[in-house]
């Protein structure tokens, strides 16, 4: 987490630089030609300029540390923003020194400013943030990505041991020791370059760090899940608030349907939704007609043997699907199946086209996974584990 907030915070205040100078340069020139090369009139208007910038600067290292540069979109609407705020602060700012007092003229010299001296200033700015600042910040911090990298977590509740067990039999939970392994988790999806976003917390109800389960994300489309298990029907609302503020698409799951994401299991465009305990074929049928037409294929698969169907199988980057057989219901359902020789072995999280995330729990499952040429980054999820979850359970991929 600190090297990714160190990035951001790199990022954020060279962008706020470029902008800044960007809009100071380019003000100052189109005044000077305006006043024909005219020194005397660029010394007298140059404080405009100069404070304006300066306010810039800090509104846009702000604004950057706040997300201003995650999505072009945003960036254009806080360009707007930034510019026009930083106008105004930076005025009233050149008014103070001057001491000039704020009568009723000296507001309409303001505001008439926006179409006057300050016009320059303010154009650049709301142009330079998603152009040249937003490729400041993206260069820095990652680079533009072809797809995004976000992984939404949420902390454990404080009740987490009384969380749902229903295909093992239930052993004490070290709660401690999950919160550890929770950050541990984060850190290794920060440090294979995930932007963790945090979904705030639901302290009272036990099942909620298992976020994965409250929505599946599509491409810029976000379903937001009704848990099969009653208890866990409160927890999709924060992970609504999560998505909606990434600027996703929504849909949902409505009653009588039931879904949850764990028994979602997506490879290229074909979608495998598990059919068991928590997932009905009425959810089945609800997200079939959602994802139809954004060009994927839902194959519904029985689960009767495990929690949900990434409990028994999950999928490699080149698509080959991997389980435990003693769990797996059907393994003929899928193109190309790959035993593993340990429960704990069967989930798999993508990081990248060569790496994945895996439990440390299942060392014969990742010698085999590296065998096919994969890098393999191990987490303890132990305690997470005793309350059948996995590493995909705890984090929801937006890529």
């Amino acid at each position: 987490m600190t090297s990714s907030w160190g990035r951001r915070l790199a990022a954020s205040i060279s962008a706020a630089v470029a902008v800044a100078a960007i809009a100071f340069v380019a003000s100052t020139f189109v005044i000077l030609v305006a006043s024909q090369l005219n020194s005397s009139a660029l010394a007298n208007t140059t404080p405009y300029v100069g404070w304006n910038a300066l306010v810039a600067l800090v509104l846009g290292f702000a604004a950057g540390l706040l997300g201003a540069f995650d999505r072009r979109w945003i960036a254009v609407v806080s360009g707007i923003v930034v510019a026009l705020v930083s106008t105004v602060l930076g005025t009233l700012i050149l008014f103070t020194v001057l001491k000039v007092t704020l009568s009723g003229d000296a507001w309409g010299q303001l505001f008439g400013s926006f179409i006057g001296i300050n016009l320059p200033f303010w154009l650049s700015v709301a142009i330079a943030f998603p152009t040249a600042g937003y490729a400041v910040f993206r260069t820095i911090e990652g680079g533009e990505r072809t797809e995004r990298r976000i992984a939404l977590v949420r902390i454990p509740a404080s009740n987490l041991a009384d969380g749902l067990t229903t295909h093992i039999d239930r052993e004490p939970v070290d709660t401690d020791l999950a919160d550890k392994q929770w950050d541990a988790y984060v850190a290794a999806l920060s440090e294979a370059g995930w932007q963790t976003v945090e979904v705030a917390s639901a302290d009272r109800l036990a099942d909620s760090v298992f976020v994965e389960d409250t929505a599946v994300v599509f491409g810029d489309t976000a379903v937001i899940t009704l848990p099969g298990a009653e208890s866990r029907q409160a927890e999709p609302a924060g992970t609504e608030a999560a998505l909606r503020a990434q600027g996703l698409r929504l849909e949902r799951i409505e009653a009588p349907g039931t879904l949850e994401g764990g028994d979602v299991l997506k490879i290229g465009s074909t979608v495998y939704v598990g059919q068991g305990g928590r997932t009905n074929p009425e959810g089945i049928r609800q997200l079939r007609a959602i994802v139809t037409p954004l060009g994927y294929t839902v194959v519904a698969v029985p689960v009767t043997k495990a929690l949900h169907l990434k409990t028994a199988v999950t999928a490699l980057p080149d698509g080959t699907v991997i389980g435990y057989e003693p769990i797996v219901d059907e393994p003929r359902l899928f193109e190309r199946f790959l035993p593993v020789p340990e429960a704990h072995g069967t989930a798999v999280v993508v990081l990248s086209e060569d790496t994945v995330l895996m439990s440390s729990s299942a060392p014969q499952s990742v010698a085999l996974v590296e065998s096919l040429g994969y890098t393999v980054v191990q987490v303890d999820i132990s305690e997470f584990e005793k309350l059948e979850g996995c590493v995909t359970c705890l984090s929801i991929r937006i890529r």
